[in-house]
């Protein structure tokens, strides 16, 4: 079945006596830059999801608008938000709903949809859409954790370095990124990595709530991976497994310090990531953090330290704040 050939069974008329309580009320904000949302499909979306529920929709318009339009449809009582697009499209939907009772779901529109998977949620989009008219029967939420940095919470892992540094290149070409996916990500991982990183990469020190005995108190690396669930990415259909430890009910962050960026290291590191069997935090150019409520980065050379979270660049600053907030979603899926 392709991406817009919908087949659902034909539901009652929304009038009919066979219904005995009023449909739930949803708000579905698209992001209409997203690679898989094009009107049609969020045409048809919407008209399937009517079979169950009072849908409104409403498309974002610029950064961060999601989570205005979240906060808005907590405060007019909506059932439920559902964020249609990608990563970042989740995530500001996330921040705009933290601490209030109104539950998030997701319909997959970009190319990972890694929170989507994280949540049960089918990575296509025609079965996504028929999971969540199942929900309409079998309503069930739960609250996850959160992870933040400074003012920004996001939903399963954020990066400082050199994974940050691609994601900024990567959101500076929407085409090239919704045609090439991952494969784009390659590409500017590897030649981000020979400009920046090859010969003289900023340097960092990282601050933890709990050092382990074998490893210093303030480890120095070029690169910090905080993750509040597992895994950190995908690639295709295959997970990227980097920290491990933390999960979206753990209560706690995991993270990794990649101690340098050398040529004969990054190979192995990355063969590790796709590996089933081996791990990348057994690299021995690799420190890994396990059950932290709190860590802390901090730049060492004066050069600002490149954030993103969840897939999307935010800013760089000398110094970056992580911490968890369990419980803060509700969600459904």
């Amino acid at each position: 079945m392709s991406a817009i050939d919908f087949d659902f069974t034909p539901v009652a008329d929304p009038g009919s006596e066979q219904r005995e309580a009023p449909r739930r009320r949803l708000l579905m904000i698209a992001n209409p830059f997203a690679s898989s949302v094009s009107e049609r499909l969020r045409t048809l979306v919407i008209a399937a999801l009517r079979g169950s529920y009072v849908v409104d929709a409403v498309d974002t318009e610029r950064r961060d608008h999601a989570t205005e339009l979240c906060r808005e449809a907590a405060h007019e009582g909506y059932d439920a938000v559902v964020a249609f697009g990608g990563d970042g499209t989740a995530n500001e939907a996330a921040n705009g709903l933290v601490g209030t009772r109104t539950p998030l779901t997701c319909l997959p529109g970009g190319r990972a949809n890694v929170y989507c998977r994280m949540l049960g949620i089918p990575p296509d989009v025609v079965d996504a859409t028929e999971h969540l008219l199942g929900l309409a029967h079998s309503w069930q939420t739960r609250q996850v954790d959160l992870g933040r940095v400074g003012e920004r919470y996001f939903l399963f892992s954020a990066g400082v370095g050199l994974d940050a540094d691609v994601v900024e290149r990567v959101d500076a070409h929407p085409r090239l990124k919704a045609r090439l996916g991952e494969y784009y990500y390659a590409w500017v991982a590897t030649s981000t990595f020979a400009r920046r990183y090859l010969l003289s990469p900023p340097r960092l020190e990282a601050e933890l709530e709990h050092a382990g005995s074998d490893t210093a108190s303030r480890p120095r690396g070029v690169t910090f991976l905080v993750q509040n669930a597992a895994p950190y990415t995908y690639f295709g259909d295959r997970g990227v497994e980097m920290a491990r430890g933390a999960s979206l009910v753990s209560g706690d962050l995991a993270g990794l310090l990649l101690e340098r960026t050398n040529p004969l290291d990054i190979p192995s590191i990355a063969w590790r990531a796709l590996s089933s069997r081996a791990q990348v935090a057994a690299h021995r150019r690799v420190a890994e953090f396990r059950a932290q409520r709190w860590l802390r980065v901090r730049s060492l050379d004066g050069r600002p330290l490149p954030l993103q979270v969840d897939g999307d660049y935010i800013g760089a600053r000398h110094e970056h704040s992580f911490s968890v907030s369990p419980g803060a979603l509700t969600v459904l899926a």
